[in-house]
């Protein structure tokens, strides 16, 4: 697993003018890519030691939630992987001939799907370029180096055009067409399996006219609708809840109300759980959860440079009418600052977005700006736009001697960037704006997870300055890769159909990101934080490989990397932490939704106990512990 990947090779100046003005103008699909194998040898199945497992979720009480016998699994697959994959990913009804009983055919099913489109589209040069993405695609989902996210599993192979993105930003306009539109577009993408984001700002606030007379509900009224359709659908078909975010502005109308709602139900939920009434997440008709609005959102207050300053001089904040831009109300900044930090001690919402600085790394700010974001916050683009999201597990690429494997890395991050990208053309959205706005911009979300296990093996605590230098030359070699891969599929297959709109704002982005990487480097270096020779060069190099191809070719991608939760894909791949979260416990149980609890061990504890010093007996301790 030591080959690199080359830049694309261009023969003659001829070939080069001919590929860059052809690239330029998105129509450079003759040129496939030549795809070396970068993993292993021959089928990657025929590896891997098979065996027979049965699959079950259940309570704590001891009852089945879910039972599926005779599974074909990897032997170093966890039993916890197993039952997850085999209750939220296998297809067709269960104890029918359509049902998958083995975890290559679900492998086999989304990478075979995968490279074909890739191979229709006349993305490989040769058969054997396609063979060997394929082999090295199986290669790293089976032996749980990366993962899709769930709605690549829920529908790719069994959709002609599946939706396989899991984020989705939405936009409503100030009239009941749109409103009702948003909330009948928010239920297509759950029941498809994914999540979305919407800013509300544009809706006129309580306090302000109707052209008919009265006054407006307000968006915070609208918001229960949304959140009635949300709470009806399981996602993806599954015992999966929808997830949705929805945004407010700082200087709307409504802004406390917005900031208290779901405050003031949390409040009623635990009333009625004190009476009696079951608290679960379980989506039970009578559940609290159910029976109140605002819980199936996660809220959000965006706040910019301006509000901020406001707030530390101790000054006014203006309120201000969406249809007229009038003052409506003036107040101390602070006490809307003092608002979010209550609601948020009590109910853990709003969150809190950060408008100036989001839009200064904005790729594509010609085409409009970024108002929202997913429901968990780690996409942010363009209104009525998808991303879909993969995560690779950096437990993976650590050596036995305790270094980062940087060449492996590099070759993962590649091969899952053209898989997603693939799955742009090939997927199928909600709407015609999000279909145009998707393939237009092609915006992908690479992640991690597994950070958490990372630095509990080698030793380092999550919270150092050691432990944040090894993250951040680990996140910025993962975007600059991402990059530079976007910059060599543009070369073959032309720049996504806005940058030539968006060149100059997304080469200054770049620019931003490589001067960032040179700061984290001189930083490392001069304070010896940590002693990874190839990683932190390549963190740094990677960025200019990337700007200096892009300023050839363009990008392929208006944005391609993310740091997601990694929620129920982290367990496919047997991660003890989840996204770039510390593991909270050392042994802990997880309630899922639909029912059923699993127990959650962190098997890095010893080796991280000898990294540190500890005994053998020491180590043997723990393990009797947990």
């Amino acid at each position: 697993m030591t080959n690199q990947f080359v830049f694309p090779q261009i023969s003659t100046d001829n070939d080069k003018e001919k590929l860059v003005t052809s690239s330029k103008q998105g129509n450079g699909k003759s040129y496939g890519l030549n795809w070396p194998r970068f993993f292993g040898e021959g089928d990657p199945y025929d590896f891997i030691q098979w065996e027979r497992r049965t699959a079950k979720i259940t309570k704590s009480d001891g009852s089945i939630v879910f039972e599926q016998k005779d599974i074909e699994a990897p032997s170093f697959w966890s039993q916890t992987a197993t039952d997850i994959v085999a209750s939220k990913y296998f297809r067709g009804k269960i104890n029918s001939p359509e049902r998958e009983t083995s975890v290559r055919q679900m492998i086999d099913r989304v990478s075979i799907t995968i490279a074909n489109w890739g191979k229709a589209e006349g993305r490989f040069i040769s058969d054997q370029d396609y063979e060997n993405f394929l082999q090295d695609l199986k290669f790293l989902l089976i032996n749980q180096y990366a993962s899709f996210n769930s709605p690549v599993w829920f529908n790719v192979g069994v959709y002609e055009r599946p939706q396989c993105s899991a984020c989705f930003i939405l936009s409503v306009k100030d009239d009941m067409q749109s409103i009702m539109d948003w909330v009948q577009d928010e239920g297509w993408i759950f029941k498809n399996g994914s999540g979305s984001g919407v800013n509300l700002s544009s809706l006129r606030s309580s306090k302000e006219p109707l052209s008919k007379g009265g006054h407006s509900s307000g968006p915070v009224s609208f918001m229960k609708a949304a959140d009635g359709m949300a709470n009806s659908i399981r996602s993806g078909g599954t015992t999966r809840r929808a997830a949705k975010m929805v945004i407010l502005n700082a200087d709307h109308p409504d802004i406390k109300d917005f900031i208290y709602s779901k405050k003031i139900i949390e409040d009623m939920t635990k009333a009625l759980a004190r009476e009696g009434f079951k608290d679960s997440i379980t989506a039970d008709l009578f559940d609290p959860y159910t029976l109140l609005p605002y819980q199936n959102a996660n809220n959000s207050v965006r706040v910019t440079n301006e509000f901020m300053h406001a707030v530390k001089e101790n000054r006014d904040w203006n309120l201000k009418a969406v249809t007229s831009g009038d003052v409506i109300e003036r107040m101390p900044a602070k006490d809307i600052l003092r608002w979010c930090a209550e609601a948020a001690w009590h109910s853990a919402d709003p969150g809190m977005q950060y408008d100036t600085v989001i839009n200064d790394w904005h790729t594509c700010p010609n085409s409009g700006r970024i108002s929202a974001s997913n429901p968990c916050s780690e996409y942010m683009h363009l209104d009525n736009s998808a991303c879909n999201l993969a995560s690779l597990n950096l437990l993976k690429f650590l050596r036995e001697d305790g270094t980062f494997d940087v060449n492996t890395f590099k070759n993962a991050v590649g091969t899952i960037i053209l898989a997603q990208d693939i799955l742009v053309d090939n997927s199928s959205y909600p709407t015609e704006k999000i279909t145009e706005n998707a393939k237009n911009y092609r915006e992908l979300g690479l992640g991690y997870a597994n950070l958490g296990a990372l630095l509990m093996t080698l030793g380092l605590p999550y919270d150092s300055d050691q432990g944040r230098a090894l993250a951040g030359s680990i996140t910025s070699l993962m975007c600059g890769e991402a990059y530079r891969m976007s910059a060599i599929m543009a070369s073959k297959s032309g720049p996504f159909g806005g940058y030539m709109k968006n060149e100059g704002p997304m080469l200054r982005v770049i620019e931003k990101h490589q001067k960032a990487a040179d700061n984290l480097v001189e930083n490392i270096r001069s304070d010896g934080l940590i002693n990874e020779e190839d990683l932190i060069s390549n963190s740094q190099s990677v960025w200019y490989e990337a700007l200096e191809l892009g300023k050839q070719y363009g990008y392929r991608n208006s944005q391609v990397t993310v740091l997601a939760p990694t929620g129920t894909i982290s367990f496919m791949m047997d991660c003890k932490t989840t996204g770039i979260e510390p593991d909270l416990a050392l042994v802990s149980y997880k309630k899922l939704v639909g029912g059923g609890t699993i127990k959650l061990v962190n098997n890095q504890v010893p080796s991280a106990l000898r990294r540190l010093g500890y005994s053998e007996e020491q180590v043997k301790l723990f393990r009797i512990i947990s």
